[in-house]
């Protein structure tokens, strides 16, 4: 397989990089890592026109922390958040998620910016993004403008930037010292998309009670899930796994993926339910070990 014939454009900036973008707009295409660009234009499911290579701009592959915001260039590796004390330290269920992501040779090429732009329904990144309340900073023309992970992801492989813009960073709140979090994921095999996955941060109060938990949940709709009904049902409760495993119930009603050679609704419905609570019960845990070291 070859890809179609296209023009190759390697900025060194991010304004160069936005120039581009506004002067091809839907004719462009951004190439970061390659992970998924690169397998859909030897396919020919995308035939650009242009193709913006921005591996080359070094401002987008910082990370950095300011206050309680951790920022993450679009150009860094997925492995960096693996091994990163930082990434570790304030936001630690990146850590637990990349993991899951593809391959290691994946996650060696594969960028943050690239898999959050890509904006795949399954993919582990965006479900991260949505359960953390992220950030997505996209610059344009006109300067950068920061949209809400919920908001950011609009439907099958759709995202909220213009033609002219591309995705710069994304902003992660820094994750409670006493907060609990846990990824857990189902798939045919290692590295294969997720049929269902979620994520969970939880804070108990001094009686074992949620406070404030947050559960994100990927392959189950056009776009990664935030599981409100699950939430509500959770907080203030006792923490313990008969709580959870009503609670996890509710996020059945939001399965709205269609069956598929994968896996049926009925066993994706299951499945949501189940990794929700597997993800609860983890993150609980985790919470109960940093309170009692």
């Amino acid at each position: 397989m070859k890809p179609p014939r296209f023009l190759y454009c390697d900025p060194e900036t991010i304004e160069d990089a936005v120039a581009l973008k506004a002067q091809h707009g839907h004719d462009s295409l951004i190439l970061a890592g390659g992970q998924s660009l690169m397998p859909m234009l030897n396919m020919r499911l995308a035939n650009p026109d242009v193709v913006i290579d921005i591996n080359g701009i070094t401002d987008l592959q910082r990370i950095v922390r300011d206050g309680e915001v951790l920022e993450i260039g679009a150009g860094v590796r997925q492995s960096a958040l693996e091994t990163d004390p930082l990434v570790a330290e304030a936001v630690p269920l990146l850590a637990q998620v990349v993991p899951n992501i593809g391959h290691v040779e994946n996650r060696h090429r594969g960028t943050v910016g690239g898999s959050v732009a890509h904006s795949d329904a399954a993919a582990e990144l965006p479900c991260a993004a949505v359960t953390l309340d992220a950030v997505v900073v996209v610059q344009g023309p006109a300067g950068r403008r920061e949209v809400p992970a919920r908001d950011f992801f609009q439907g099958f492989l759709t995202n909220a930037c213009a033609a002219d813009e591309i995705v710069v960073a994304i902003r992660f709140p820094v994750t409670a010292p006493a907060a609990g979090t846990a990824f857990v994921e189902v798939a045919r095999r290692q590295g294969d998309f997720a049929l269902a996955a979620a994520a969970a941060v939880v804070e108990l109060d001094a009686d074992g009670r949620f406070v404030r938990p947050a559960v994100g949940v990927a392959g189950i709709a056009a776009t990664p899930v935030r599981a409100s009904d699950v939430e509500q049902a959770l907080t203030g409760q006792q923490a313990d796994p008969d709580t959870i495993a009503v609670a996890a119930r509710h996020v059945a009603p939001v399965v709205t993926a269609a069956e598929d050679l994968h896996a049926s609704a009925a066993y994706r419905r299951h499945l949501a339910v189940t990794v929700v609570q597997r993800a609860l019960i983890a993150a609980v845990a985790d919470a109960v070990n940093r309170s009692n070291p």
